[in-house]
């Protein structure tokens, strides 16, 4: 079962979120997809998780404002499907920092295993902008910018209270010994 951070409703069999499942069903059942799962992201979170989030919030905020809320699911879900460790990936020499070179790389097998629009490749490429450079072309491009950075941020945020949350137990704990 999957859920969005801060959802209420999984994203499998939940009639308020039927239209979304219908957009990324075939996603979130392929096998590209669900590799994100063995790598981590900010913290404790997946990519898959991460990604889950940004195409959960995306759909909302741009079925909102009467938006593609369908490619807004769906370059979501494939914004960051790069499929490696970042963090412990040797970078090559002359090669971009991975926060300016992964959307390229997450839209390249984003096309190899799906069929990607457009606005979706618009979406996918440029979620790291300003770091990307070029200038988001739709406003779906947009909001994905600021939902994947709000997403990061109640996901390193959330792992921030969990370590405070521990370190006060511990505090508690040694003040009783």
């Amino acid at each position: 079962m999957s859920k969005a951070m801060g959802s209420r409703y999984s994203v499998e069999g939940s009639k308020e979120l039927a239209e979304y499942f219908d957009f990324v069903k075939d996603l979130l059942d392929s096998d590209v997809v669900n590799e994100m799962k063995n790598y981590r992201h900010h913290y404790s979170t997946t990519c898959f998780q991460h990604s889950l989030n940004v195409s959960y919030y995306n759909y909302l905020v741009c079925k909102k404002l009467g938006l593609d809320a369908r490619s807004a699911a769906r370059a979501g879900l494939l914004h960051d499907l790069f499929l490696y460790d970042w963090r412990t990936r040797q970078k090559k020499p002359g090669e971009k920092p991975h926060g300016m070179r992964h959307p390229q790389i997450a839209l390249e097998n984003a096309k190899e295993h799906f069929s990607v629009d457009k606005r979706e490749e618009d979406m996918i490429v440029k979620h790291m902008w300003p770091l990307t450079v070029r200038l988001p072309k739709y406003a779906e491009s947009y909001v994905i910018v600021a939902i994947d950075k709000y997403s990061a941020a109640v996901e390193i945020s959330m792992h921030v209270a969990s370590l405070m949350k521990a370190k006060a137990r511990k505090m508690k704990q040694n003040r009783l010994s």
